[in-house]
């Protein structure tokens, strides 16, 4: 009877010592999104239980040895990743409204990796809160290894967004899948640079008026730009240089007396042309004012904001001579000469423009 009742005590401290072997491997194999080694790119909205990606080109990255790496992840239908491993693009990772665990890489060499999970989609296609990473085999998470010093920041609309940037299909505005930031223009130029990578954009905005009530003077100090109070901490992250890259949708809706912005933001009169310089400077003063010592360089293009006879260039050059700051540039991108936003290869080309640019004119 004795040894009966000692073999079932043995089996019971063995089976809760396994529960706890269990539990203990359950967590520790949970890098949390508030995880100091976690870096991260963009502006981020941290709640209780995970991190919020909403803007174009936020990026979560983390280092590690291990065989095998995931997320947690809860997103829209509509949003897209690109899963970045040691550098280079290894899959495309689409979310859905359910939290679970994404396989992001596996079977990975013996060695040191780094994973860099990069948001494709703006916010309008949609939110994804990021809960943690998961490993798998022997692993080691390694400090954050951010070399990253330098910092800039796109204010912009579709064609920084890089929308319909992949897409083939000739259905131009496509879907999240054709979107991608990271072939982007700006993203492009952050990488050229080793820079550190901020992006407010969103397809159809304007400074004047968009597609949709909210404009970018309403929308570029947010945080989450669905929360109208989530006003971000400019303190937080102080560019070295800021590329504006806007006025293309209000070139078009101020033609249109009949859209629905319009009315809303002009009853029934087109703005002046002293309005569009006014606004405009307006926007640019209060970048500055958040920036004090930053670059800020003013481009437009390359839809056809910059075709021949336009008079939007003209506007930004007047609005930047009037504020009389030697830190404040102009440049502007060739008008692509083909329909709809711009593909990859016109994509490269402005960023080898501004790159060009950043070089010979501000020495970076």
């Amino acid at each position: 009877m004795k040894t009966l009742v000692n073999k079932r005590m043995n089996f019971l401290l063995a089976s809760f010592l396994l529960i706890i072997i269990t539990s203990i491997s359950a967590k520790s194999n949970l890098v949390k999104f508030n995880d100091n080694r976690i870096f991260y790119q963009g502006r981020i909205l941290f709640k209780d239980q995970g991190a919020l990606l909403s803007w174009s080109g936020t990026s979560v990255t983390i280092w590690f040895e291990g065989s095998g790496i995931s997320a947690v992840l809860k997103g829209d239908t509509s949003t897209y990743f690109n899963v970045v491993l040691d550098n280079r693009v290894v899959s495309k990772l689409h979310t859905d409204l359910t939290k679970r665990n994404y396989i992001l890489a596996s079977g990975l060499s013996n060695g040191r990796h780094k994973l860099e999970l990069f948001k494709r989609t703006e916010w309008s296609l949609g939110q994804t809160l990021f809960y943690g990473f998961e490993l798998s085999g022997r692993y080691k998470i390694l400090s954050c290894q951010n070399t990253l010093k330098r910092k800039i920041e796109f204010y912009g609309n579709s064609i920084t967004c890089g929308l319909a940037t992949e897409d083939s299909t000739g259905n131009d505005f496509g879907y999240g899948c054709y979107e991608n930031n990271y072939l982007s223009y700006s993203a492009i130029t952050s990488r050229y640079f080793s820079a550190q990578y901020s992006c407010i954009s969103r397809s159809g905005i304007g400074v004047m008026v968009s597609w949709f009530p909210q404009i970018m003077p309403e929308m570029y100090n947010l945080t989450d730009p669905r929360d109208l109070t989530s006003f971000w901490d400019f303190s937080k992250y102080t560019p070295d240089i800021v590329v504006v890259n806007l006025l293309q949708n209000d070139s078009w809706i101020v033609t249109l007396p009949n859209e629905a912005q319009f009315k809303a933001r002009f009853g029934m009169t087109p703005p002046s042309k002293e309005f569009i310089i006014e606004s405009y400077r307006n926007f640019i003063g209060k970048l500055r004012n958040k920036y004090k010592n930053a670059h800020i360089i003013c481009v437009l293009g390359n839809m056809d904001g910059t075709k021949e006879g336009s008079s939007w260039p003209g506007y930004i050059e007047m609005a930047v001579n009037q504020l009389n700051d030697s830190k404040i540039h102009t440049l502007f991108f060739p008008f692509k000469k083909t329909n709809g936003h711009p593909r990859i290869p016109e994509q490269q080309a402005m960023a080898k423009q501004i790159i060009s640019y950043i070089e010979k004119t501000i020495n970076w």
